[in-house]
């Protein structure tokens, strides 16, 4: 299927190489540019906190004043349109109180628009900054919308965002689709190397997605940027990413969250640091880690309170702290998988899995948990190079950045 680019893409795309020049988000891109995709048109925005321009404005409030821009109505997806809901929590209908437009939650009851949510939209615009991993639910909220647009005949605009932990970079396995779910809707790689521009381009380039997408690319872009290199503002992304060190760990200890064991959640460095209160051994399993000779980490034990509500909630528990000393170097999904391998070898009566197939759904596999009980984790994650190599082989003809 054709995908239309907006006629500046030659030029922001010669732009994004020239070295040391500051980002411009789509956002900021689209208003100097191409804001004729958008007028004369009623907008629905997919959007939250993260929407803003290197000014800090909001998209939405940039949009509404926008000359000719009739922006009508705001969608929000998991963590909510403020960012600010705990994972997972239900989310329900709410107004933006600067603009009095009604923000429809897409992870609530329904995680799609609805043809009534869509029927007064003519294009739907998609903003958001997420992690670069397929386990995190908003490039799923795009794909997913950008179908139903497409169904009902509407245009769906992607004003593209960094990935943020290097779009040259793919690690991990390729989701077996008999694992699809909100945290892998398809067959991608666990860190798919590709800003969210990218990846649409990919899913309906390649027939998986069946829309009319437009893609408003970033200026100044390379794929080699972490997100420090962009000089964009940081903003959480979701509660618990909270700095790039977490952004880049987190494609390997989301993984924890299909077992018993603490990812950090409700403690001073989420998704930075796994244990629990039977893991008294971790000293000797940081030893042992570190006795591997793991590429750009070091590993620490250490005691941290829990908040309440979270694993081991409450108690203070020993935990494995994962330090990233060369960001460019790190292999975070196999550090987490060998991390798994040894705590569950050290602990098999204590380690649980969470009920039902919660770890296939994050890993996108049967595979991981055949390995964390019974051994194999090099030859598990010598396969799953192959798969990321392949996987970014086949979506180079879907880039927009060198």
């Amino acid at each position: 299927m054709r995908i239309p680019l907006v006629a500046l893409a030659a030029c922001a795309l010669r732009a994004a190489h020239v070295l040391g020049q500051d980002v411009r988000p789509g956002i900021e891109v689209l208003l100097s540019d191409s804001l004729h995709v958008l007028q004369g048109k009623r907008v629905g925005l997919i959007t939250n906190h993260t929407g803003i321009d290197r000014q800090g404005r909001r998209n939405v409030d940039v949009l509404f004043g926008a000359p000719g821009v009739r922006l009508v109505a705001l969608f929000g997806p998991e963590h909510g349109f403020a960012g600010v809901v705990r994972g997972g929590g239900t989310i329900g209908q709410a107004v933006d109180s600067a603009t009095q437009l009604t923000v429809h939650s897409l992870y609530g009851e329904t995680r799609v628009p609805t043809a009534e949510m869509l029927q007064d939209v003519d294009v739907l615009v998609y903003d958001i900054q997420d992690v670069g991993a397929r386990t995190y639910t908003y490039e799923w909220t795009m794909a997913l919308a950008a179908e139903v647009a497409g169904k009902a005949g509407k245009q769906f605009v992607v004003l593209d965002r960094p990935d943020p932990i290097r779009a040259d970079v793919v690690g991990g396995n390729v989701l077996e689709n008999r694992y699809r779910s909100f945290v892998g809707q398809y067959d991608v790689a666990l860190r798919y190397g590709l800003t969210a521009g990218e990846l649409l381009r990919y899913l309906v380039g390649t027939g998986r997605v069946k829309a009319n997408v437009t893609v408003i690319p970033m200026q100044g872009y390379r794929r080699s940027m972490w997100y420090s290199d962009t000089r964009l503002p940081w903003v959480n992304p979701s509660p618990n990413i909270r700095d790039e060190e977490a952004e880049l760990l987190y494609p390997g200890t989301v993984l924890f969250e299909a077992t018993n064991l603490s990812e950090g959640r409700g403690t001073d460095a989420p998704l930075k640091q796994v244990g629990a209160l039977w893991m008294t051994d971790a000293p000797a399993i940081a030893r042992e880690l570190n006795g591997m000779h793991l590429r750009g980490l070091r590993f620490e034990s250490r005691d941290v309170p829990v908040a309440s509500g979270e694993k081991h909630g409450g108690s203070t528990i020993p935990v494995v702290r994962i330090h990233v000393t060369d960001r460019d170097a790190a292999e975070p999904i196999g550090a987490a998988v060998f991390m798994m391998r040894i705590i569950r070898r050290r602990h098999p009566r204590e380690f649980q899995w969470q009920r039902g197939a919660g770890l296939e759904r994050l890993a996108g596999t049967a595979e991981l948990r055949r390995v964390i009980e019974r051994g194999g984790v090099s030859a598990l994650l010598e396969k799953w190079r192959a798969e990321a190599r392949e996987f970014q082989a086949r979506t180079k003809p879907y880039w927009l950045y060198r």
